[in-house]
């Protein structure tokens, strides 16, 4: 039999595929969770912006110096609590003169999953450590992708 499935990604990007299954119990169920690893990590210094990617993954960074701007991939870590999470409708920016919206219309970053992403300029890349310009995250926050 022939199934095919549309997932979300966790840099909210869609991918979709067919594969081909007898369909088993096993794969009628549907995952509910991901493993996510972080490649590194935003450091701020001295007024600059770093991120300093883990030395197993350095060899992902050839040629990177050549783009102008990346999409960052981060984690809001120290918005991580069960609370947070389960606040599914915000005041954008804030502001109780806004309407009610729920947090997928909007930038609120307590959401259930805490996916942020960022274009940020690149400054310079030297060894395993990139020079952004402002991005919003906070320092030390894990940084689970990056793309041109």
């Amino acid at each position: 039999m022939r199934q095919c499935m549309l997932m979300l990604l966790a840099a909210g990007l869609f991918m979709s595929g067919c594969i081909e299954s007898l369909q088993t119990q096993q794969e009628k169920t549907m995952v509910k969770q991901f493993v996510l690893n972080p490649i590194g990590k935003v450091i701020r210094e001295d007024g600059r912006t770093f991120i300093v990617i883990e030395p197993e993954y350095r060899d992902g960074l050839l040629r990177l110096d050549q783009c102008s701007h990346v999409t960052v991939v981060y984690w809001f870590h120290k918005n991580d609590t069960p609370q947070k999470r389960s606040i599914l409708q915000v005041h954008p920016r804030g502001n109780k003169e806004n309407p009610l919206t729920g947090v997928f219309a909007t930038h609120s970053p307590v959401r259930p999953n805490l996916i942020a992403i960022s274009r940020v300029k690149v400054i310079s890349v030297k060894d395993n450590i990139i020079e952004i310009g402002s991005i919003d995250a906070f320092d030390d926050s894990p940084v689970i992708d990056i793309k041109s």
